[in-house]
């Protein structure tokens, strides 16, 4: 039974504790080398820690795979309790080989806690966590609160300076000690403190190179610019200067970042791609948010951001960010979710799963986010997240591989990987019948052979998109991908009333999804409805701040039919800009010069339509051009004529 978070919030409690966190070093990989001996090894290591934290006084708050969170009653005791456990680990490793040896890393802050349901949160614990992550292997690293309680109550010469090294999303540096477990005695051990203190410098130097060769680059890029065309974009980031600021909006927003892929495989990229979009998609699902669209946060992947400055972009408060490792049967998934206009950590947690629990830690996570931001679910939402997509993990992941591969179709409008794409859902539903999903987007691949042409028999590829979007509706009502696909094939088909319901649906069941909005505010803009088609491909805008060119192709048709030609100019210049093939958006500019009286310059963009596609004709684009009222569709054309068009 899953947790009900839209219950009443708990009792917490504020206090200042001393925490620490360990972690075994490259549990993950020994893992996927060895699962059986990484057990056995494991037990091992939790009977080492359990012993020493009771004997020591302290609580285990969590457990997570390798990973101990555990609450002390001073400092002392934390810290004694460390060095208790690392004597150990040294012990037990000079008896053993190589593989069968345990390191692990510890980090020791005493700062403010939240305690809540047995859980406990804040800077106190997010702290504890960056010191053990920046440790070096058999070390215990602490922060300067630690270092001041116990200075004189251990031997000054065990503890070393390491300066004030940067901490991931903590914004204030304060000085960090490693914490010998004795004095230095002899020349190694002398050499192992000069080690520690020279890969604290090594990585401030490795940071003062990597800015030194970007402002080198800069240099070198500045002096060697000559003006030149554009360069085609890629879909999802539409602007070639800095992003404006925009407003946060009067309900939580938030924006899902791609979780990093920290498996050694490359190839594994699709997998935590997959795992954003998924929980992208749940939250979108919640009316009481406002959830920025994959396409705009995907194009932060691989970049070094400031949250703070994502909000800013984005015009959202909160932001999520993780990584995910999958080794084996095996995953470890790693989730934050961050008030980004604080730069103030509201929540983290670590999964160390089985990959068939793929679903049950999405789950679990987008739980997380709910009751951190406070947000209710309704009936039919809280419904509608007690189902999971499949239960065949191997349908999931042709699933997740066809999707990447549809993506990558949409973007560069290539037949080979949508037809590949086909292939894996076709995959998908052999495995499990009943994957709704699968059996939409199988449907949008044949949608796709008929946009672009790629299928000859094209009223055949159309009536298959939309019966495999009817099917998946039949297995699971509450998507809307489905609906919107259907209400494409519909508007294609000239079934505006239809399409128009579909759309609605659409953006019913999932009131963030940016497509859904922009897909039935182009359907509108058909139906002869041009001022609503406006307001809702705005909306979509908002929805996806880094929006593709074909958003301002659609958004400047909409201001043509709507009789605001002028107006149009702007978003379809913008469009071509970005996209110079993007042929519709030169139809239209054509169309508002000729409207305009600016005959010359319609004709220009004439020459481009035909240098895109010398076999353009009016004939064709009269017969698929999905207009409701035959009178707005002659008119059209007959402007068109005007620009040059024959």
């Amino acid at each position: 039974m899953k947790e009900d978070t839209s219950s009443a919030a708990s009792v917490e409690t504020r206090r200042l504790a001393a925490i620490m966190f360990t972690d075994i070093v490259g549990f993950s990989r020994q893992m996927g080398s060895n699962e059986a001996r990484t057990l056995r090894l494991l037990d091992t290591h939790n009977r080492i820690i359990q012993q020493a934290v009771a004997e020591h006084h302290g609580t285990v708050i969590k457990t997570v795979g390798d990973a101990f969170l555990v609450d002390f009653p001073s400092v002392l005791h934390a810290v004694q309790c460390a060095q208790q456990i690392q004597a150990q680990f040294q012990a037990h490793n000079t008896e053993k080989a190589k593989d069968e040896q345990i390191h692990v890393r510890i980090g020791i802050h005493l700062g403010d806690v939240v305690q809540k349901d047995g859980d406990v949160f804040g800077d106190g614990v997010n702290i504890a966590s960056r010191l053990q992550g920046l440790a070096e292997p058999d070390t215990i690293y602490l922060s300067h609160a630690v270092y001041k309680e116990t200075e004189k109550k251990l031997p000054l010469d065990t503890f070393i300076s390491l300066g004030k090294p940067k901490l991931k999303n903590i914004a204030q540096r304060e000085p960090v000690y490693a914490l010998l477990p004795e004095p230095p005695k002899g020349f190694r051990q002398q050499l192992r403190v000069q080690r520690l203190k020279l890969t604290q410098w090594r990585r401030m130097v490795q940071v003062v190179a990597a800015v030194l060769v970007l402002v080198w680059a800069g240099v070198v890029t500045l002096r060697s610019f000559r003006p030149t065309t554009l360069p085609r974009q890629p879909e999802g980031d539409t602007s070639t200067e800095s992003h404006p600021t925009l407003p946060l909006l009067d309900k939580p927003s938030i924006v899902v970042l791609p979780f990093a892929n920290m498996s050694n495989d490359p190839e594994q990229e699709y997998f935590s791609d997959g795992l954003t979009e998924d929980l992208t998609s749940d939250l979108s699902q919640i009316s009481s948010l406002f959830v920025i669209s994959r396409n705009s946060a995907f194009t932060y992947k691989g970049k070094a951001v400031k949250l703070p400055a994502v909000s800013r972009e984005l015009g959202v408060q909160y932001v999520v960010e993780g990584s995910v490792r999958k080794a084996g049967d095996q995953m470890r998934v790693t989730a934050q979710l961050v008030d980004a206009t604080k730069d103030q950590h509201l929540w983290s947690e670590r999964y160390d799963r089985p990959l068939s629990e793929v679903f049950a830690v999405q789950d679990e996570i987008r739980q997380k986010i709910v009751f951190a931001l406070k947000v209710k679910l309704t009936p039919e939402e809280h419904e509608r997240f007690q189902r999971a997509p499949t239960n065949n993990l191997e349908a999931y992941d042709h699933w997740l591989r066809g999707h990447e591969l549809s993506l990558r179709s949409l973007h560069e409008a290539k037949q080979e990987l949508n037809e590949q794409a086909r292939q894996r859902y076709e995959k998908a539903i052999t495995l499990d019948p009943h994957y709704a999903g699968a059996h939409a987007w199988l449907g949008w691949t044949y949608f796709q052979d008929w946009f672009y042409r790629w299928n000859t028999n094209q009223a055949q590829t159309l009536d298959r998109a939309a019966e495999l979007a009817q099917r998946a509706i039949a297995l699971d009502d509450s998507l809307s991908t489905p609906h919107w696909i259907l209400g494409m094939v519909y508007l294609w088909k000239k079934q505006h009333d239809q399409a128009i319901g579909e759309g609605e649906r659409a953006v019913a069941l999932d009131a963030n999804d940016a497509d859904s909005y922009v897909n039935l505010g182009n359907t509108l803009v058909f139906a002869g409805r041009p001022e609503e088609g406006i307001a809702l491909i705005q909306k979509a805008m908002r929805l996806n701040p880094r929006y593709p060119p074909r958003y301002l192709n659609l958004l400047g048709l909409a201001y043509r039919l709507a009789g605001q030609s002028e107006k149009a100019l702007g978003p379809l210049k913008k469009a071509v800009t970005l996209a110079p093939d993007m042929m519709p958006a030169h139809v239209n500019l054509a169309a508002c010069y000729a409207e305009l009286g600016r005959l010359e310059e319609a004709r220009a963009e004439v020459e481009e339509i035909l240098r895109i596609n010398p076999n353009f004709l009016l004939e064709g684009w009269k017969q698929r051009a999905p207009f409701k009222d035959p009178e707005v569709l002659e008119r059209d054309l007959t402007i068109l004529r005007k620009a040059g068009l024959k």
